[in-house]
């Protein structure tokens, strides 16, 4: 089976703390997105490299103090083994892959001379486990603490002493290479009982500094396991997330807030402060410069922040939940558009930039469509209203009031500029004009027991077809209003689509299957597996019609021959289920989005794309 290229990806995972990684030529940076974690250039976004290899999310990532090694380690289901990958950044090989804890890693770090790599499990595990660089193979393990264990950190200067700190507990372990064991020592912190997120360890291998969810910092000498100092008075809201250090010894500290705070290490009092309005801080990653650090946050936004004065500059942004649709333009490959929760976002294909954002907070966006002409953004939403946007300016240009009790969940647009169409959650499809004046209900039916998901029009404008979860896809006529004929299967319908000629209805659901049906008389003419494992959420056909793709809850795009029935060519990068896939116009590239937050560009194989 062939793969699916990517070509680029618009996304960042701000849940996974540390989550960008700095390279030491100054140039590179490494972010997960989903099970992907992508190497790209730091000042051109489109130059970007992706390393493939994780079957699940990404949780941690650790850089090796050369910067020629990375580890990263991810989620499974429950009762699994979860991976940690140790990649190769010359070649972007897999050069180990360690097994051995259940369901989650939680944190990986590198010992200073690269020989020795330690990980953490998640609370499912809560093992520490010290892996031989070398030949890939575990040398000694221990459980972590009696709690969750977070972090874990090597020594700067001592191969075998390593530090791991969580849930009321902070260990100083002893790595016994001789015997094979590791053995732990508890930090003494007297009364205090704290969470720690994050560790930072002094050069000199004197000091180490905790970061705790209570919203200070302990101080604690790694020698003598003594605890030295808490600070700052003021405690930071939402605790302190991650902690590092400015190219002049002072800490550098990133709060659950969105605080940014730079403190001093003897006295543990704040220096200067900053906020970001856009979620916690989960990574803060200093540049070699010596001018400048980044910042990402749990909302998926990055920013440059400068030490001096702290001054603040927004790098990127994306969707940081689930993505509902994607639409491109009629005949328009330059940009598409996206929809989610809160907001609807427009993307120029090439540069991956965002070029506008329309917001309405608490709520969420079903589905949108641009209006045939390319004058409006026509968008659904959970409140049951239809909102039309400017394209370029994004003004509201007109809203239409109670459209369908629930929420609109699908919405399309006919030839004629002024219909459009919408389904709802309540099963209702209702066919609209729109002028400049007004918005007049033309015919509104209800045959659908259940939420209607997707809405295509015929190209001349005379019929559409609307699919449902209870089981029928209709075929509606558009000057009389009332049903021309039915299709049903025992699904829940997810899509429809015409096929160019429109000689054919192609449908998919839960049953898995992608089910070609005569658009006349509405028989099925032939139904292949559309996956194997989990159902099919979305189809889009290409305009030669030679081709479509699917996508799903597999997590795969598909790339599927339409005379053949056959599945041509499969792409892996989506850590969540794919909710929506479509063709480029210019039937070059594909864009998928998924649960998890993700946008996906894949480059259509030439043989496809020249047809």
């Amino acid at each position: 089976m062939e793969h699916l290229e990517l070509s680029a990806v618009i996304g960042f995972a701000g849940s996974v703390k540390n989550g960008i990684i700095l390279l030491p030529d100054n140039r590179s940076m490494i972010y997960a997105l989903g099970s992907t974690i992508v190497k790209r250039d730091v000042v051109n976004s489109s130059n970007q490299q992706f390393l493939q290899g994780h079957s699940d999310r990404v949780t941690c990532m650790s850089l090796s103090p050369t910067g020629r090694f990375l580890a990263s380690g991810q989620v499974t289901h429950l009762g699994f083994q979860a991976d940690v990958i140790v990649w190769d950044l010359e070649t972007l090989e897999i050069v180990h892959r360690l097994r051995l804890h259940k369901v989650r890693v939680e944190a990986v770090a590198f010992s200073c001379n690269e020989a020795w790599l330690a990980s953490i499990g998640g609370e499912d595990d809560n093992s520490l486990v010290v892996w031989n660089l070398e030949t890939g193979k575990a040398v000694c393990g221990s459980p972590a603490a009696s709690d969750a264990c977070h972090t874990v950190k090597f020594a700067h200067h001592d191969e075998f002493t390593i530090i791991t700190a969580g849930k009321f507990n902070m260990r100083v372990w002893d790595f016994d290479l001789a015997n094979r064991k590791v053995r732990p020592s508890d930090c003494n912190l007297g009364k205090l009982q704290r969470t720690i997120n994050d560790v930072y360890i002094d050069h000199n291998d004197e000091y180490c500094y905790a970061g705790t969810a209570s919203g200070d910092v302990l101080k604690v000498n790694i020698r003598t396991k003594l605890f030295k100092h808490i600070g700052p008075k003021s405690r930071m809201p939402q605790g302190v997330v991650t902690i590092e250090e400015t190219p002049s010894g002072e800490l550098l500290v990133g709060g659950g807030d969105g605080t940014i705070a730079i403190m001093d290490p003897v006295a543990l009092k704040v220096l200067r402060t900053t906020k970001i309005d856009a979620g916690g801080i989960t990574c803060l990653a200093p540049h070699a410069s010596g001018q400048l650090f980044f910042v990402a946050t749990s909302q998926c936004s990055t920013y440059v922040v400068k030490y001096e004065g702290l001054q603040v500059e927004l790098r990127s942004t994306c969707h940081s939940t689930k993505i509902h649709d994607v639409v491109y333009p009629s005949g328009y490959s330059e940009l598409f558009a996206t929809s989610s929760k809160n907001d609807i976002r427009v993307w120029n294909a090439r540069t991956c930039a965002e070029l506008l954002r329309i917001q309405i907070p608490n709520l969420e966006c079903n589905c949108i469509a641009f209006a045939r002409d390319g004058k409006a953004i026509i968008s659904g939403w959970s409140d049951g209203k239809i909102r039309a946007f400017g394209p370029q300016s994004g003004k509201l240009l007109y809203v239409i009031n109670d459209a369908h009790v629930g929420g609109v969940t699908s919405i399309a647009c006919a030839n004629d500029p002024e219909k459009i169409v919408s389904g709802g959650f309540d099963g209702s499809v209702r066919v609209w004009r729109v002028t400049a004046e007004s918005r007049v209900m033309l015919g509104s039916m209800k045959e659908h027991k259940a939420t209607v998901n997707c809405i295509k029009v015929r190209g001349n404008d005379l019929e559409f077809v609307s699919a449902s979860s209870d089981g029928s896809c209709i075929i509606w006529d558009m000057r009389r209003f009332a049903r021309n004929n039915s299709l049903f299967a025992s699904t829940f319908f997810k899509a429809v689509l015409y096929h160019p000629d429109e000689s054919q209805l192609l449908t998919t659901g839960t049953d898995r299957k992608i089910t070609n049906w005569d658009a006349y008389d509405g028989s099925a003419i032939r139904i292949v597996d559309g996956s194997s494992a989990a159902e099919v959420n979305t189809l889009d056909i290409a305009g030669s019609g030679d081709f479509f793709v699917s996508g799903g809850g597999d997590k795969l795009v598909k790339l599927w021959h339409y005379d053949e029935g056959q599945c041509q060519a499969i792409g892996i990068g989506h850590s969540g289920g794919v909710s929506k896939v479509v063709v480029s116009p210019d039937q070059k590239n594909l864009v998928s989005v998924g649960d998890e937050g993700a946008i996906l560009i894949w480059n259509i194989p030439e043989r496809f794309a020249n047809t």
